[in-house]
């Protein structure tokens, strides 16, 4: 239970350096408000709720893949959930702090992949591991085409 926990902590500490450069900060609000954003662009009180829970089964699954037995393919996917992470919190430090949805959209794009390669380690390890990033995957995949469409939009920006 004690490891859940700390697999838990490990991805609040992320969320909360994202958290960072939110659009909680007013000057931020302002910049992302003030965007041209596609009709799908979903309402703001949805992305706490949708991330609080994918964050809860980012740490679900790190944390089965770590209680799997040790082989090159559990080590593989430890290391592949390491990274999703920091590329998770990097993206909104580059689209929100920053200001640079062109360059976030790059990261974005990264994340996705690390996400579909961790699920595809992860399966062989621990399937549950793996289904817990379906969710995350999917909505990934919407934010990647939702950034893209705000970098299409906002030329000027880039």
């Amino acid at each position: 239970m004690l490891a859940l926990l700390g697999f838990g902590a490990t991805v609040a500490g992320a969320a909360w350096f994202a958290s960072r450069t939110s659009p909680k900060d007013p000057k931020i609000r302002a910049w992302y408000r003030g965007l041209n954003k596609p009709a799908f662009d979903p309402p703001e009180p949805v992305f706490p709720v949708v991330w609080t829970a994918l964050y809860a089964l980012m740490a679900i699954s790190g944390w089965r893949v770590w209680r799997s037995e040790p082989s090159p393919a559990r080590s593989n996917a430890l290391a592949l959930w390491v990274a999703q992470l920091a590329s998770n919190a990097e993206w909104t430090r580059l689209f929100f702090g920053d200001q640079r949805p062109q360059r976030a959209l790059a990261d974005v794009a990264l994340l996705e992949s690390l996400i579909l390669s961790y699920i595809a380690v992860a399966r062989k390890v621990d399937l549950p591991a793996a289904v817990c990033f379906i969710p995350y995957a999917a909505w990934v995949a919407f934010a990647t085409l939702l950034n893209a469409e705000i970098v299409r939009l906002n030329p000027e920006t880039s």
